[in-house]
């Protein structure tokens, strides 16, 4: 059985404010700016799936990618940033994934980060809809965070 679950505005706002805090020592604030597909946008998604079927997305443009990159504690410094950004992006929207998921009805499963850079990839998820999406804005500019759910 498939449960419904509303994520609010205001619950999706602080995980990722607290996530970014944590981890970038970053202050991130939730802004109006719509989204709009890019060519060269960062993709990256985590699913969850149980009780609450669904996905997490974080978008970023190449720029921010690679600051979020070389602010990231964890990463390897032997790396260059450019080869940071995968990893980074993906612990990013894992993290925001592993709170919202403490959100949801017991029995949510997340599942391994996927990350994809540009715009020739179609990323689809059947059944999906939109259920929240907000743009923040940071020091590095401008990214936005989606949830999708799918109707069981």
């Amino acid at each position: 059985m498939v449960l419904n679950a509303e994520i609010l505005p205001g619950d999706l706002e602080q995980i990722v404010s607290s996530v970014c805090g944590t981890m970038m020592d970053m202050e991130v604030n939730r802004c109006d700016a719509g989204w709009f597909p890019a060519r060269d946008r960062w993709t990256a998604a985590v699913h969850l799936s149980g009780n609450w079927n669904g996905a997490v997305l974080l978008e970023c443009s190449p720029e921010q990618a690679r600051w979020f990159a070389g602010s990231f504690p964890a990463m390897d410094s032997e790396e260059s940033v450019e080869e940071m950004v995968p990893d980074a992006l993906g612990e990013l929207v894992n993290m925001i994934g592993g709170n919202l998921k403490c959100l949801l009805p017991t029995g949510a499963h997340i599942s391994l980060p996927a990350v994809v850079k540009g715009s020739d990839y179609a990323l689809s998820i059947r059944g999906a809809e939109v259920q929240r999406r907000l743009a923040f804005q940071c020091v590095a500019g401008r990214f936005w965070v989606t949830v999708l759910a799918t109707r069981g």
